[in-house]
């Protein structure tokens, strides 16, 4: 039997839901974006140069030598008690006022995102969504059949009346709405944050409409000029499960995130969770702990919140300079990413291969859509680069752009695909 004859005989045998399994624009970039003549303004990996590594090492042969038998065992499929308080003492910066019973430890909050979907989606409920909406998130309600609904933003965050016509729209046509998901601080990948008014405003709509809000806030205490923002949790915990997550304030390579979350949901998160993995890693689980216990960490994230802010500075002052008068973006107070919309007529996922042989990559805005708008659009990221490398990017990105709107210019967008055309906004009732 030829490879090829087997192959198609694996895929007869696949199921339903991995039709909507495939690569996202993102992880296959990261081939290419790799390379070190590449200025990779793509990935968000967070930038670990300011985490003091001789702690961190020490830290780690100390659980090992004292804890060893613990820390290579199997542990509670909810998560290590101590750790658990720890994060509860995390959350009250945030305003959370939580129980350690309250709390769920995941394989990252990546993973916690797959549990709320796995306990909550059934084939065709809708999932509400920012748009644009973080990648990651979209290819898992996608994958357990959900439909996705956007809900349009602006600078100041979702918009509260587009979110009444989306669930109304939606509810009209019969769909059935499972939650809202949304990012509320430093946005993946618009940069933007969710302001206080309409914090309020999108409780009480969740709250008469009977919809549970998911509120991901990996990045919440990674704000460069003020204290962090109060949560959503904090005021409505009966109606909020809040994902969290250790990899942007010490280290994603540990794979720790949480779920914070109303009780009777935060047992089904533990049972699903330890269907699918048994417990989270011990290990991983006591490093973290030791290191919150013993460390000025705090002080640490200041260093994070300083290192991410330099590069910040150095990509909006590089893209006021080099990108056209016609370009806007975002200007986010904190997080990893800007959100560009270029002029009309240029596609940002046909021009990438123009920009990586100019050694130069980003993420085209389709990747972060379900319904294949954002072609305008790119998400620029800069919490890994050091800021000279920012700026060469910026500069190299700056003549991809110029010489696509020459190409323009010349041959019109008449000569372009109708499919490559870039998408508009629409409203909610035309995006179902």
């Amino acid at each position: 039997m030829s490879t090829g004859s087997r192959l198609d005989s694996f895929v007869a045998r696949y199921a339903e839901r991995t039709k909507s399994m495939t690569a996202s624009e993102i992880r296959g970039l990261f081939a290419v974006a790799s390379r070190p003549e590449v200025v990779s303004l793509a990935g968000g990996m967070p930038n670990l140069t300011a985490l003091p590594m001789d702690v961190v090492s020490q830290i780690v042969a100390d659980v090992i030598n004292e804890n060893g038998q613990v820390a290579l065992q199997y542990g509670s499929g909810q998560g290590d008690p101590v750790l658990r308080e720890q994060i509860t003492e995390i959350m009250k910066l945030e305003g959370i006022d939580s129980h350690p019973d309250d709390v769920v430890v995941t394989t990252g909050s990546q993973q916690a995102l797959d549990l709320v979907a796995r306990i909550f989606l059934d084939p065709g409920d809708v999932v509400l969504a920012e748009a644009p909406s973080y990648v990651g998130a979209l290819g898992t309600f996608q994958q357990y059949q959900a439909r996705i609904v956007h809900v349009e933003m602006d600078d100041d965050g979702l918009i509260p009346e587009r979110l009444r016509e989306a669930i109304a729209h939606t509810r009209a046509q019969g769909g059935k709405i499972k939650f809202l998901y949304t990012i509320p601080n430093f946005h993946n990948p618009a940069g933007v944050s969710l302001s206080l008014e309409r914090r309020q405003e999108v409780l009480r709509i969740a709250r008469d409409a009977d919809i549970l809000i998911i509120e991901d806030n990996p990045y919440g205490l990674l704000g460069f000029n003020s204290e962090p923002t109060r949560a959503m949790r904090a005021d409505d915990p009966d109606n909020v499960v809040y994902l969290g997550s250790f990899s942007k304030t010490f280290a994603p390579g540990l794979r720790v995130g949480w779920a914070a979350a109303p009780h009777a949901v935060r047992e089904k998160l533990v049972l699903a969770s330890e269907s699918s993995i048994l417990c989270p890693s011990n290990f991983a689980q006591m490093a973290i702990s030791r290191y919150f216990a013993t460390q000025p960490w705090q002080d640490q994230i200041k260093s994070f919140q300083g290192l991410y802010q330099e590069r910040r500075d150095a990509m909006l002052e590089t893209l006021e300079q080099h990108f056209p008068a016609t370009a806007t973006w975002t200007k986010p107070g904190g997080g990893f990413y800007v959100w560009v919309t270029l002029p009309e007529g240029i596609d940002t996922k046909a021009m990438l291969p123009r920009a990586i042989t100019s050694r130069v990559a980003y993420v085209p805005g389709t990747a972060f859509f379900a319904d294949g708008f954002g072609s305008w659009s790119m998400r620029l990221s800069y919490c890994y680069p050091s800021p000279e490398r920012i700026r060469e990017g910026v500069r190299r990105l700056a003549g991809v752009i110029e010489e696509e709107m020459e190409l323009r210019a010349t041959f019109g967008s008449a000569a372009i695909p109708l499919s490559e055309r870039p998408q508009r906004i629409l409203p909610p009732s035309e995006l179902i």
